[in-house]
């Protein structure tokens, strides 16, 4: 009898936990996500996050670019520059994440001092695929070349390069892949030597890539993400005051929304019938010490989850999010 009372007790406990804070009539699904969701132990300002889900390790995998925000003596950008694509890993659906590391590319140009930003990563037939912007030096300003080159990994952890993708720029950025309906593949990226700086390139087999041009025509924006949710294609950019959002039926004619989202480069997870925003911003003044000379570097990523309403993609920072990443199979990408 008391353990039958002790049993209820329990699960009733459990319940209301897991509903704390719902909606009438929608229930909470997940585990409740901290704010900011994670700080880079290492420099203190990761950027440019993307999600892959790892097979192998049943985990899901974050990588970002590791500003060298706290590095002394790094006048001008150059903390921007050299930077590592750093590597978070979660067990528990996205809602917590720790550091696990930086990924091992064996790709540096011939030269001593290089630059790694913005990682795309994403896995088709048995290989993951990372689509990386490649700086050729460390710089204190940003006028200077920029390539994307192409990686695979078995793991997730050590990258083989396989070649530097030629997109007809040599200030090329921020790719974004996805496979369409017809099973070619479309990459979305920053060029910034072209009037709208937001491109795309198409490709049959993920190795050869063919440019074709201004992606939109309204506006520029760095960081481009494609993601499929509620019957449509959407586009999510950073444009500098917020993220802009475009939808499509066709991935080629994309109709600007009005309202930005928050945040800078981002990712966005879609997992069953939710999708995730994660992206970064500077870190707020409670989160940081009085006097600290990298104040004004520091970063974190956090996380939100994007409703759709009368056609528009909108989110509320404010609500407490609530994580549940399933396990990814390739045909739900």
């Amino acid at each position: 009898m008391k353990s039958t009372y002790l049993s209820a007790l329990i699960t009733m406990i459990m319940i209301s936990v897991i509903t704390a804070g719902a909606e009438p009539g929608k229930p909470l699904r997940g585990k409740l996500a901290p704010k900011p969701l994670y700080r880079d132990p290492v420099y203190d300002a990761p950027t440019d996050p993307v999600l892959c889900f790892n097979a192998q390790e049943k985990k899901w995998f974050m990588f970002y670019t590791s500003r060298r925000a706290t590095e002394p003596n790094t006048p001008g950008f150059t903390w921007v520059h050299g930077s590592r694509i750093g590597i978070a890993e979660s067990s528990d659906g996205g809602a917590t994440w720790t550091y696990k590391g930086t990924a091992d590319i064996d790709y540096n140009g011939g030269l001593s001092e290089y630059t790694y930003w913005a990682p795309e990563a994403i896995y088709h037939d048995g290989t993951y695929h990372m689509y990386l912007s490649f700086v050729p030096g460390i710089f204190t300003d940003w006028n200077h070349p920029r390539d994307i080159i192409h990686l695979t990994s078995k793991d997730l952890l050590k990258w083989k390069f396989e070649s530097v993708l030629d997109l007809m720029s040599d200030r090329v950025i921020d790719a974004c892949v996805i496979q369409l309906p017809n099973g070619t593949w479309r990459m979305w990226y920053k060029d910034e030597r072209a009037r709208m700086s937001l491109s795309y390139a198409d490709s049959p087999d993920l190795y050869k890539w063919e440019a074709h041009g201004s992606a939109v025509n309204d506006r520029n924006g760095e960081g481009p993400k494609v993601f499929h949710w509620k019957g449509r294609f959407w586009l999510v950019a950073d444009v500098w005051r917020g993220l802009g959002v475009w939808s499509s039926d066709d991935c080629l004619n994309w109709v600007p929304q009005e309202q930005n989202l928050p945040g800078s480069h981002g990712d966005v997870v879609v997992s069953g019938d939710r999708a995730y925003l994660f992206y970064f911003t500077r870190l707020g003044k409670e989160d940081i010490e009085q006097n600290d000379p990298y104040a004004g570097r520091r970063a974190a990523i956090s996380v939100v989850e994007l409703e759709y309403k009368d056609d528009s993609l909108i989110c509320d920072i404010n609500k407490p999010a609530y994580i549940q990443l399933l396990p990814q199979l390739e045909e739900e990408k």
